[in-house]
């Protein structure tokens, strides 16, 4: 088991060299709270792996996982780029330093507004469709303008069915056979393009489908190099690679993950004589996943026909478990060594069924008054948050060296309607 769990003299769960419960007492919950040294040695051991196997490798972090300024910031400082796949992500990487050029723009079903204004960003544009590309080549002048299609591999895999991207049901990319033509198309419009992109889902333990996800797109690029002429400065094969969530997965082995992989991307380079183009991964979950947990407290105990320990979050504030069947491991941060004695219902204090963070888990005394830690909620946690039942958004703490930073403000009632207005008819 690796789920980044540190406990401290006290017994409490430490992060980032902070006591949880300190952390809980100074800053209230429910809290997210992350850890800065984290971020950096996870993408570091991420660039290491695969760049020592083939220098000409760029990390571009999927900042869908967790766009929190303080740490794409820290992204920023280590020198990864960006994969962003909204306008307002584009906006808030060039804000913090991300130049044009660190940043790939793969969007779907996207307007033509949003199309406009990503191109005059500077960025590189990851079309997804021949739609968008026609409309592109409307609104500006093509001549020379680099982009890059993202394709369908025909290879699927993740974690649920929603994060599986590749493969006949998917609604991104254009077709593995139309590709070439696709290409062509761009030239005879005047663009230059110059990359593809692929993603096959997330969540990924396994090497196996992330390879035949690299064949797959390889063999669509070496036939559009060989039928359009494209000479492609990247091919980028997308995120997916996955972390332990349970105590019984393991923690993937980046070394033989990278070096079967690159393997694999060079013997395909080879046979279609396509040079060295760049080769690009999107990691999102495997930056930040481990990196942050959710602290909560308990408030309530409660035997019903079953029993449920009941906490002041809910799905509004961690989505997954709700939306996917995702576990989380859950800790008792007060009582890091108290052994399991009981199975029970891990409820949040959402008005639905559906607002469960745990079924029949084994935990120990939990009492009322005690902090939890919901683990691996740094990827798709606070990005997913609402304001369901009026419930003001929580708050994000920044761990660096043991030494506490707000980095995002818990919202206030007041903050539930500032952007709303009553018209003159109902005063």
């Amino acid at each position: 088991m690796d789920l980044n769990i540190k406990v401290n003299e006290k017994n409490h769960l430490d992060i980032g060299g902070a006591d949880a419960i300190d952390i809980a007492e100074e800053f209230g919950t429910p809290t997210f709270v992350i850890d800065e040294n984290r971020i950096r040695d996870n993408y570091n051991r991420f660039y290491s792996a695969f760049s020592k196997h083939y220098p000409d490798f760029k990390v571009f972090y999927a900042c869908k996982a967790n766009t929190n300024l303080a740490v794409m910031k820290i992204l920023e400082s280590e020198g990864c780029c960006i994969d962003a796949v909204s306008p307002g992500e584009v906006h808030i990487s060039k804000m913090l330093g991300f130049s044009g050029d660190r940043i790939l723009f793969t969007g779907n079903n996207i307007t033509d507004d949003e199309l406009k204004y990503v191109h005059e960003e500077g960025v590189v544009l990851n079309i997804d469709s021949i739609s968008a590309l026609n409309r592109l080549a409307k609104m500006i002048d093509p001549e020379g303008v680099k982009l890059s299609f993202r394709v369908n591999p025909m290879v699927g895999a993740g974690h649920h069915d929603h994060c599986i991207t590749g493969g006949v049901m998917s609604k991104f990319g254009i077709m593995d056979k139309e590709a070439p033509e696709v290409y062509q198309m761009a030239k005879d419009l005047g663009f230059n393009p110059i990359g593809m992109h692929s993603h096959i889902g997330s969540g990924i333990l396994d090497p196996e489908p992330f390879k035949l996800a690299v064949e797959s797109t390889m063999d669509i690029a070496g036939k559009v190099h060989e039928e359009a002429g494209v000479d492609f400065e990247f091919v980028d094969f997308g995120g997916g690679i996955g972390v332990p969530y349970t105590p019984e997965e393991k923690v993937v082995d980046l070394d033989k993950f990278a070096q079967v992989n690159i393997g694999l991307f060079k013997e395909k380079l080879e046979q279609y004589d396509m040079g060295s183009p760049t080769m690009f991964l999107e990691p999102g979950r495997f930056i930040v996943a481990d990196a942050c947990a959710l602290l909560v407290t308990v408030n309530s105990v409660k035997q019903s026909f079953r029993k449920f320990i009941g906490v002041d979050a809910g799905f509004n504030t961690l989505q997954r478990p709700a939306m996917y069947d995702s576990y989380h491991h859950i800790v008792d941060a007060s009582k890091m060594d108290a052994p399991n004695t009981q199975e029970v219902d891990i409820a949040g204090n959402v008005c639905e069924s559906g607002d469960l963070f745990a079924r029949d888990r084994p935990m120990p005394d939990v009492e009322e008054g005690d902090v939890l830690a919901i683990l691996n909620s740094g990827a798709y946690g606070f990005t997913m948050s609402s304001n369901y039942n009026s419930r003001p958004l929580t708050s994000e703490i920044l761990v660096t060296d043991g030494k506490c930073n707000v980095v995002r403000e818990r919202q206030t009632f007041e903050d539930l309607y500032a952007k709303q207005r009553i018209p003159p008819h109902l005063k």
